[in-house]
């Protein structure tokens, strides 16, 4: 059996690297010439560490990231709501990983390569659409824009991203990305740690402006590389474009005042190597992602809002269930397709739904009404601890990362 995966981000690299793990061939094709790590901070949850590890990843990933101890929510005047213990620390058996995007996909390509072959993944091919009945994916050569030899296997896999060509392909009337009101701004800034040093913050509400903060990589000097986010909720935006430079009069005012004991936010933001802009944006889950010999997978299929760390995890998910689905599927590819777009489709569109109304940080949410966007002088008048820790509780068992779950 052979399955052709069109992009060699997260999602199409972890799938081949299942796929070999079962036996099973893999060829990766990706738009871009040379893949390079770009991008910013993300973070690996332990459902998405558990499947990283199995594949005999996670040394590698720990060598270059930060296992994330705890997470800690604050008001917008540096008041704490709440602190969670995160990963190893509250007791699952694989870490949180904060990670460059970069360095994570660059681990991957190094094992795709060395376990796949060097012609494993071949760059500077665009796919424009598939052959669903056939298994076949039309290329083209992104540089020239001319014709390239068509990719033939038992099954085509597209994971490539939110703006996929072949999910538009399937669903041709769907219409761009759905803006959520709110507009991020993203950077890297090398400083001091801060809290305990493997701190996840998140910060403020979005009317006045919402942080997200927590380093992924640690210099001999002590230094880190912290990784930052800035909401806000704006009227307007520019088109989704990863690679966009923010501007800082666009939103530095907002955060003027934002000088805590633990972090000089205004500071760190000034400070940033590069600062990016794009909106928040999603699509309406589907109802379907296989046709024939084709399937969707990771941003392709199921894309969200980056406000509960399951972007990749999620893609992660799909890679592992898609593996497993066709190694024991004995011939019958499109029966396998169908199986795992069964499996995964409702649970990533909860993921989907909740990611916009119940995240982690609905929290700060929640205080922030109840508060009157005021400061406390405790938290336990505002909203109890045990009703904090049981809105966290339920998007751990949306998204799958419970403890009882990855248990089972």
């Amino acid at each position: 059996m052979r399955i052709g995966i069109i992009g060699g981000g997260i999602g199409g690299l972890t799938l081949a690297l299942a796929l070999h793990a079962r036996g099973i061939e893999a060829e990766v094709v990706e738009a871009a010439p040379e893949l390079r790590p770009l991008g910013v901070g993300i973070n690996l949850l332990p459902h998405a560490t558990k499947e990283l590890a199995a594949l005999g990843l996670l040394e590698a990933l720990e060598a270059v990231s930060i296992a994330t101890q705890e997470a800690a929510y604050f008001n917008r005047f540096g008041q704490l709501i709440l602190t969670e213990p995160l990963g190893r620390n509250a007791g699952y058996a694989t870490p949180q990983l904060s990670i460059h995007r970069g360095e994570l996909q660059m681990v991957l390509l190094a094992a795709v390569r060395e376990r796949l072959g060097p012609e494993a993944v071949r760059t500077g091919l665009r796919c424009i659409g598939v052959d669903a009945e056939a298994g076949r994916a039309e290329l083209v050569h992104s540089a020239s824009g001319e014709p390239a030899p068509a990719l033939r296997a038992d099954a085509i896999v597209a994971a490539d991203g939110i703006h996929s060509a072949v999910r538009r392909q399937f669903f041709p009337e769907e219409g761009p990305p759905i803006y959520s009101g709110v507009n991020m701004w993203r950077g890297t800034t090398r400083m001091q740690p801060i809290l305990s040093g493997a701190t996840m913050v998140r910060a403020g509400w979005l009317a006045h402006g919402k942080m997200v903060i927590y380093p992924i990589r640690r210099y001999p000097d002590g230094t880190v590389l912290m990784n930052w986010l800035a909401e806000m909720e704006t009227p307007k935006h520019h088109p989704n474009d990863w690679a966009r430079k923010g501007e800082l009069a666009d939103f530095l005012p907002a955060y003027a005042d934002w000088r805590f004991p633990w972090c000089d936010v205004p500071a760190m933001i000034e400070a940033a190597d590069q600062i990016l802009e794009y909106p928040m944006v999603d699509k309406d889950p589907l109802p379907r992602w296989s046709f024939g010999r084709a399937t969707l997978l990771g941003d392709a299929a199921h894309p969200m809002y980056p406000r509960g760390s399951n972007g990749a995890g999620q893609a992660i998910l799909d890679a592992r269930c898609l593996a497993d689905r066709l190694a024991e599927c004995g011939g019958d590819v499109v029966g396998a397709l169908a199986a795992y777009d069964a499996e995964r489709r409702e649970k990533t569109a909860r993921v989907v739904r909740t990611n916009r109304t119940q995240p982690p940080d609905a929290i700060i949410r929640e205080v922030w009404l109840r508060s009157g966007d005021k400061p406390f002088a405790r938290i336990e008048d505002v909203m109890p601890k045990a009703e904090l820790e049981a809105m966290l509780d339920v998007y751990r068992k949306v998204a799958g990362y419970d403890r009882a779950t990855l248990s089972a």
